[in-house]
């Protein structure tokens, strides 16, 4: 047996995804900034400035969970999301020099990758909670899925109805 000889439980399972998941929002504050400052759409730097003050929302009511579990967040890094994050600046340098709608184009893929990731963390910590009675940490947790799809399901619309729209149309004017 691993941990020697100690079996792991859903319970440490769930410490665990809060713990990935704070990791996680911590690279997405650190990231936005950046965001925000790179798009060029007023819509899209301002759907970045929502999240952003969301995101903060999100620490916090990981926080409350941990405080309430008497745990803390630890330090360890979500290689996760470094990864998307990190896939996503390679690709916006890539773009740095494309027409303004295109690098924002780039900008909401990367995020909606990030927006991915989380519903599927946030997703799986709400079970986990549900399924060991944390009814205070499933309901703030919820919160948060239910912010998330909401964040993703704005980038798509905004993707579909204005930036992918001008993208397209910029990469048939040139010849």
């Amino acid at each position: 047996m691993k941990n020697g000889g100690k079996k792991h439980s859903l319970e440490d399972l769930y410490l665990d995804q809060l713990r990935d998941l704070h990791d996680a929002e911590k690279q997405i504050l650190k990231a936005l900034p950046k965001m925000i400052k790179m798009a060029s759409s007023p819509e899209l730097k301002e759907a970045f400035e929502e999240h952003l003050e969301v995101s903060k929302e999100h620490v916090e009511r990981l926080k409350q969970i941990f405080t309430e579990c008497g745990e803390k967040p630890g330090t360890e890094t979500c290689k996760g999301m470094a990864g998307i994050i990190g896939e996503g600046e390679k690709e916006a340098k890539k773009n740095e020099d494309a027409e303004p709608s295109v690098l924002d184009a780039v900008l909401i893929a990367g995020a909606q990758r990030v927006e991915h990731y989380e519903i599927a963390g946030y997703g799986t910590a709400c079970a986990f909670a549900r399924q060991i009675g944390d009814q205070m940490g499933m309901d703030l947790l919820k919160k948060t899925l239910e912010e998330e799809k909401k964040t993703d399901k704005e980038l798509t619309e905004l993707a579909e109805s204005e930036i992918n729209v001008e993208a397209a149309a910029g990469a048939g004017s040139e010849a």
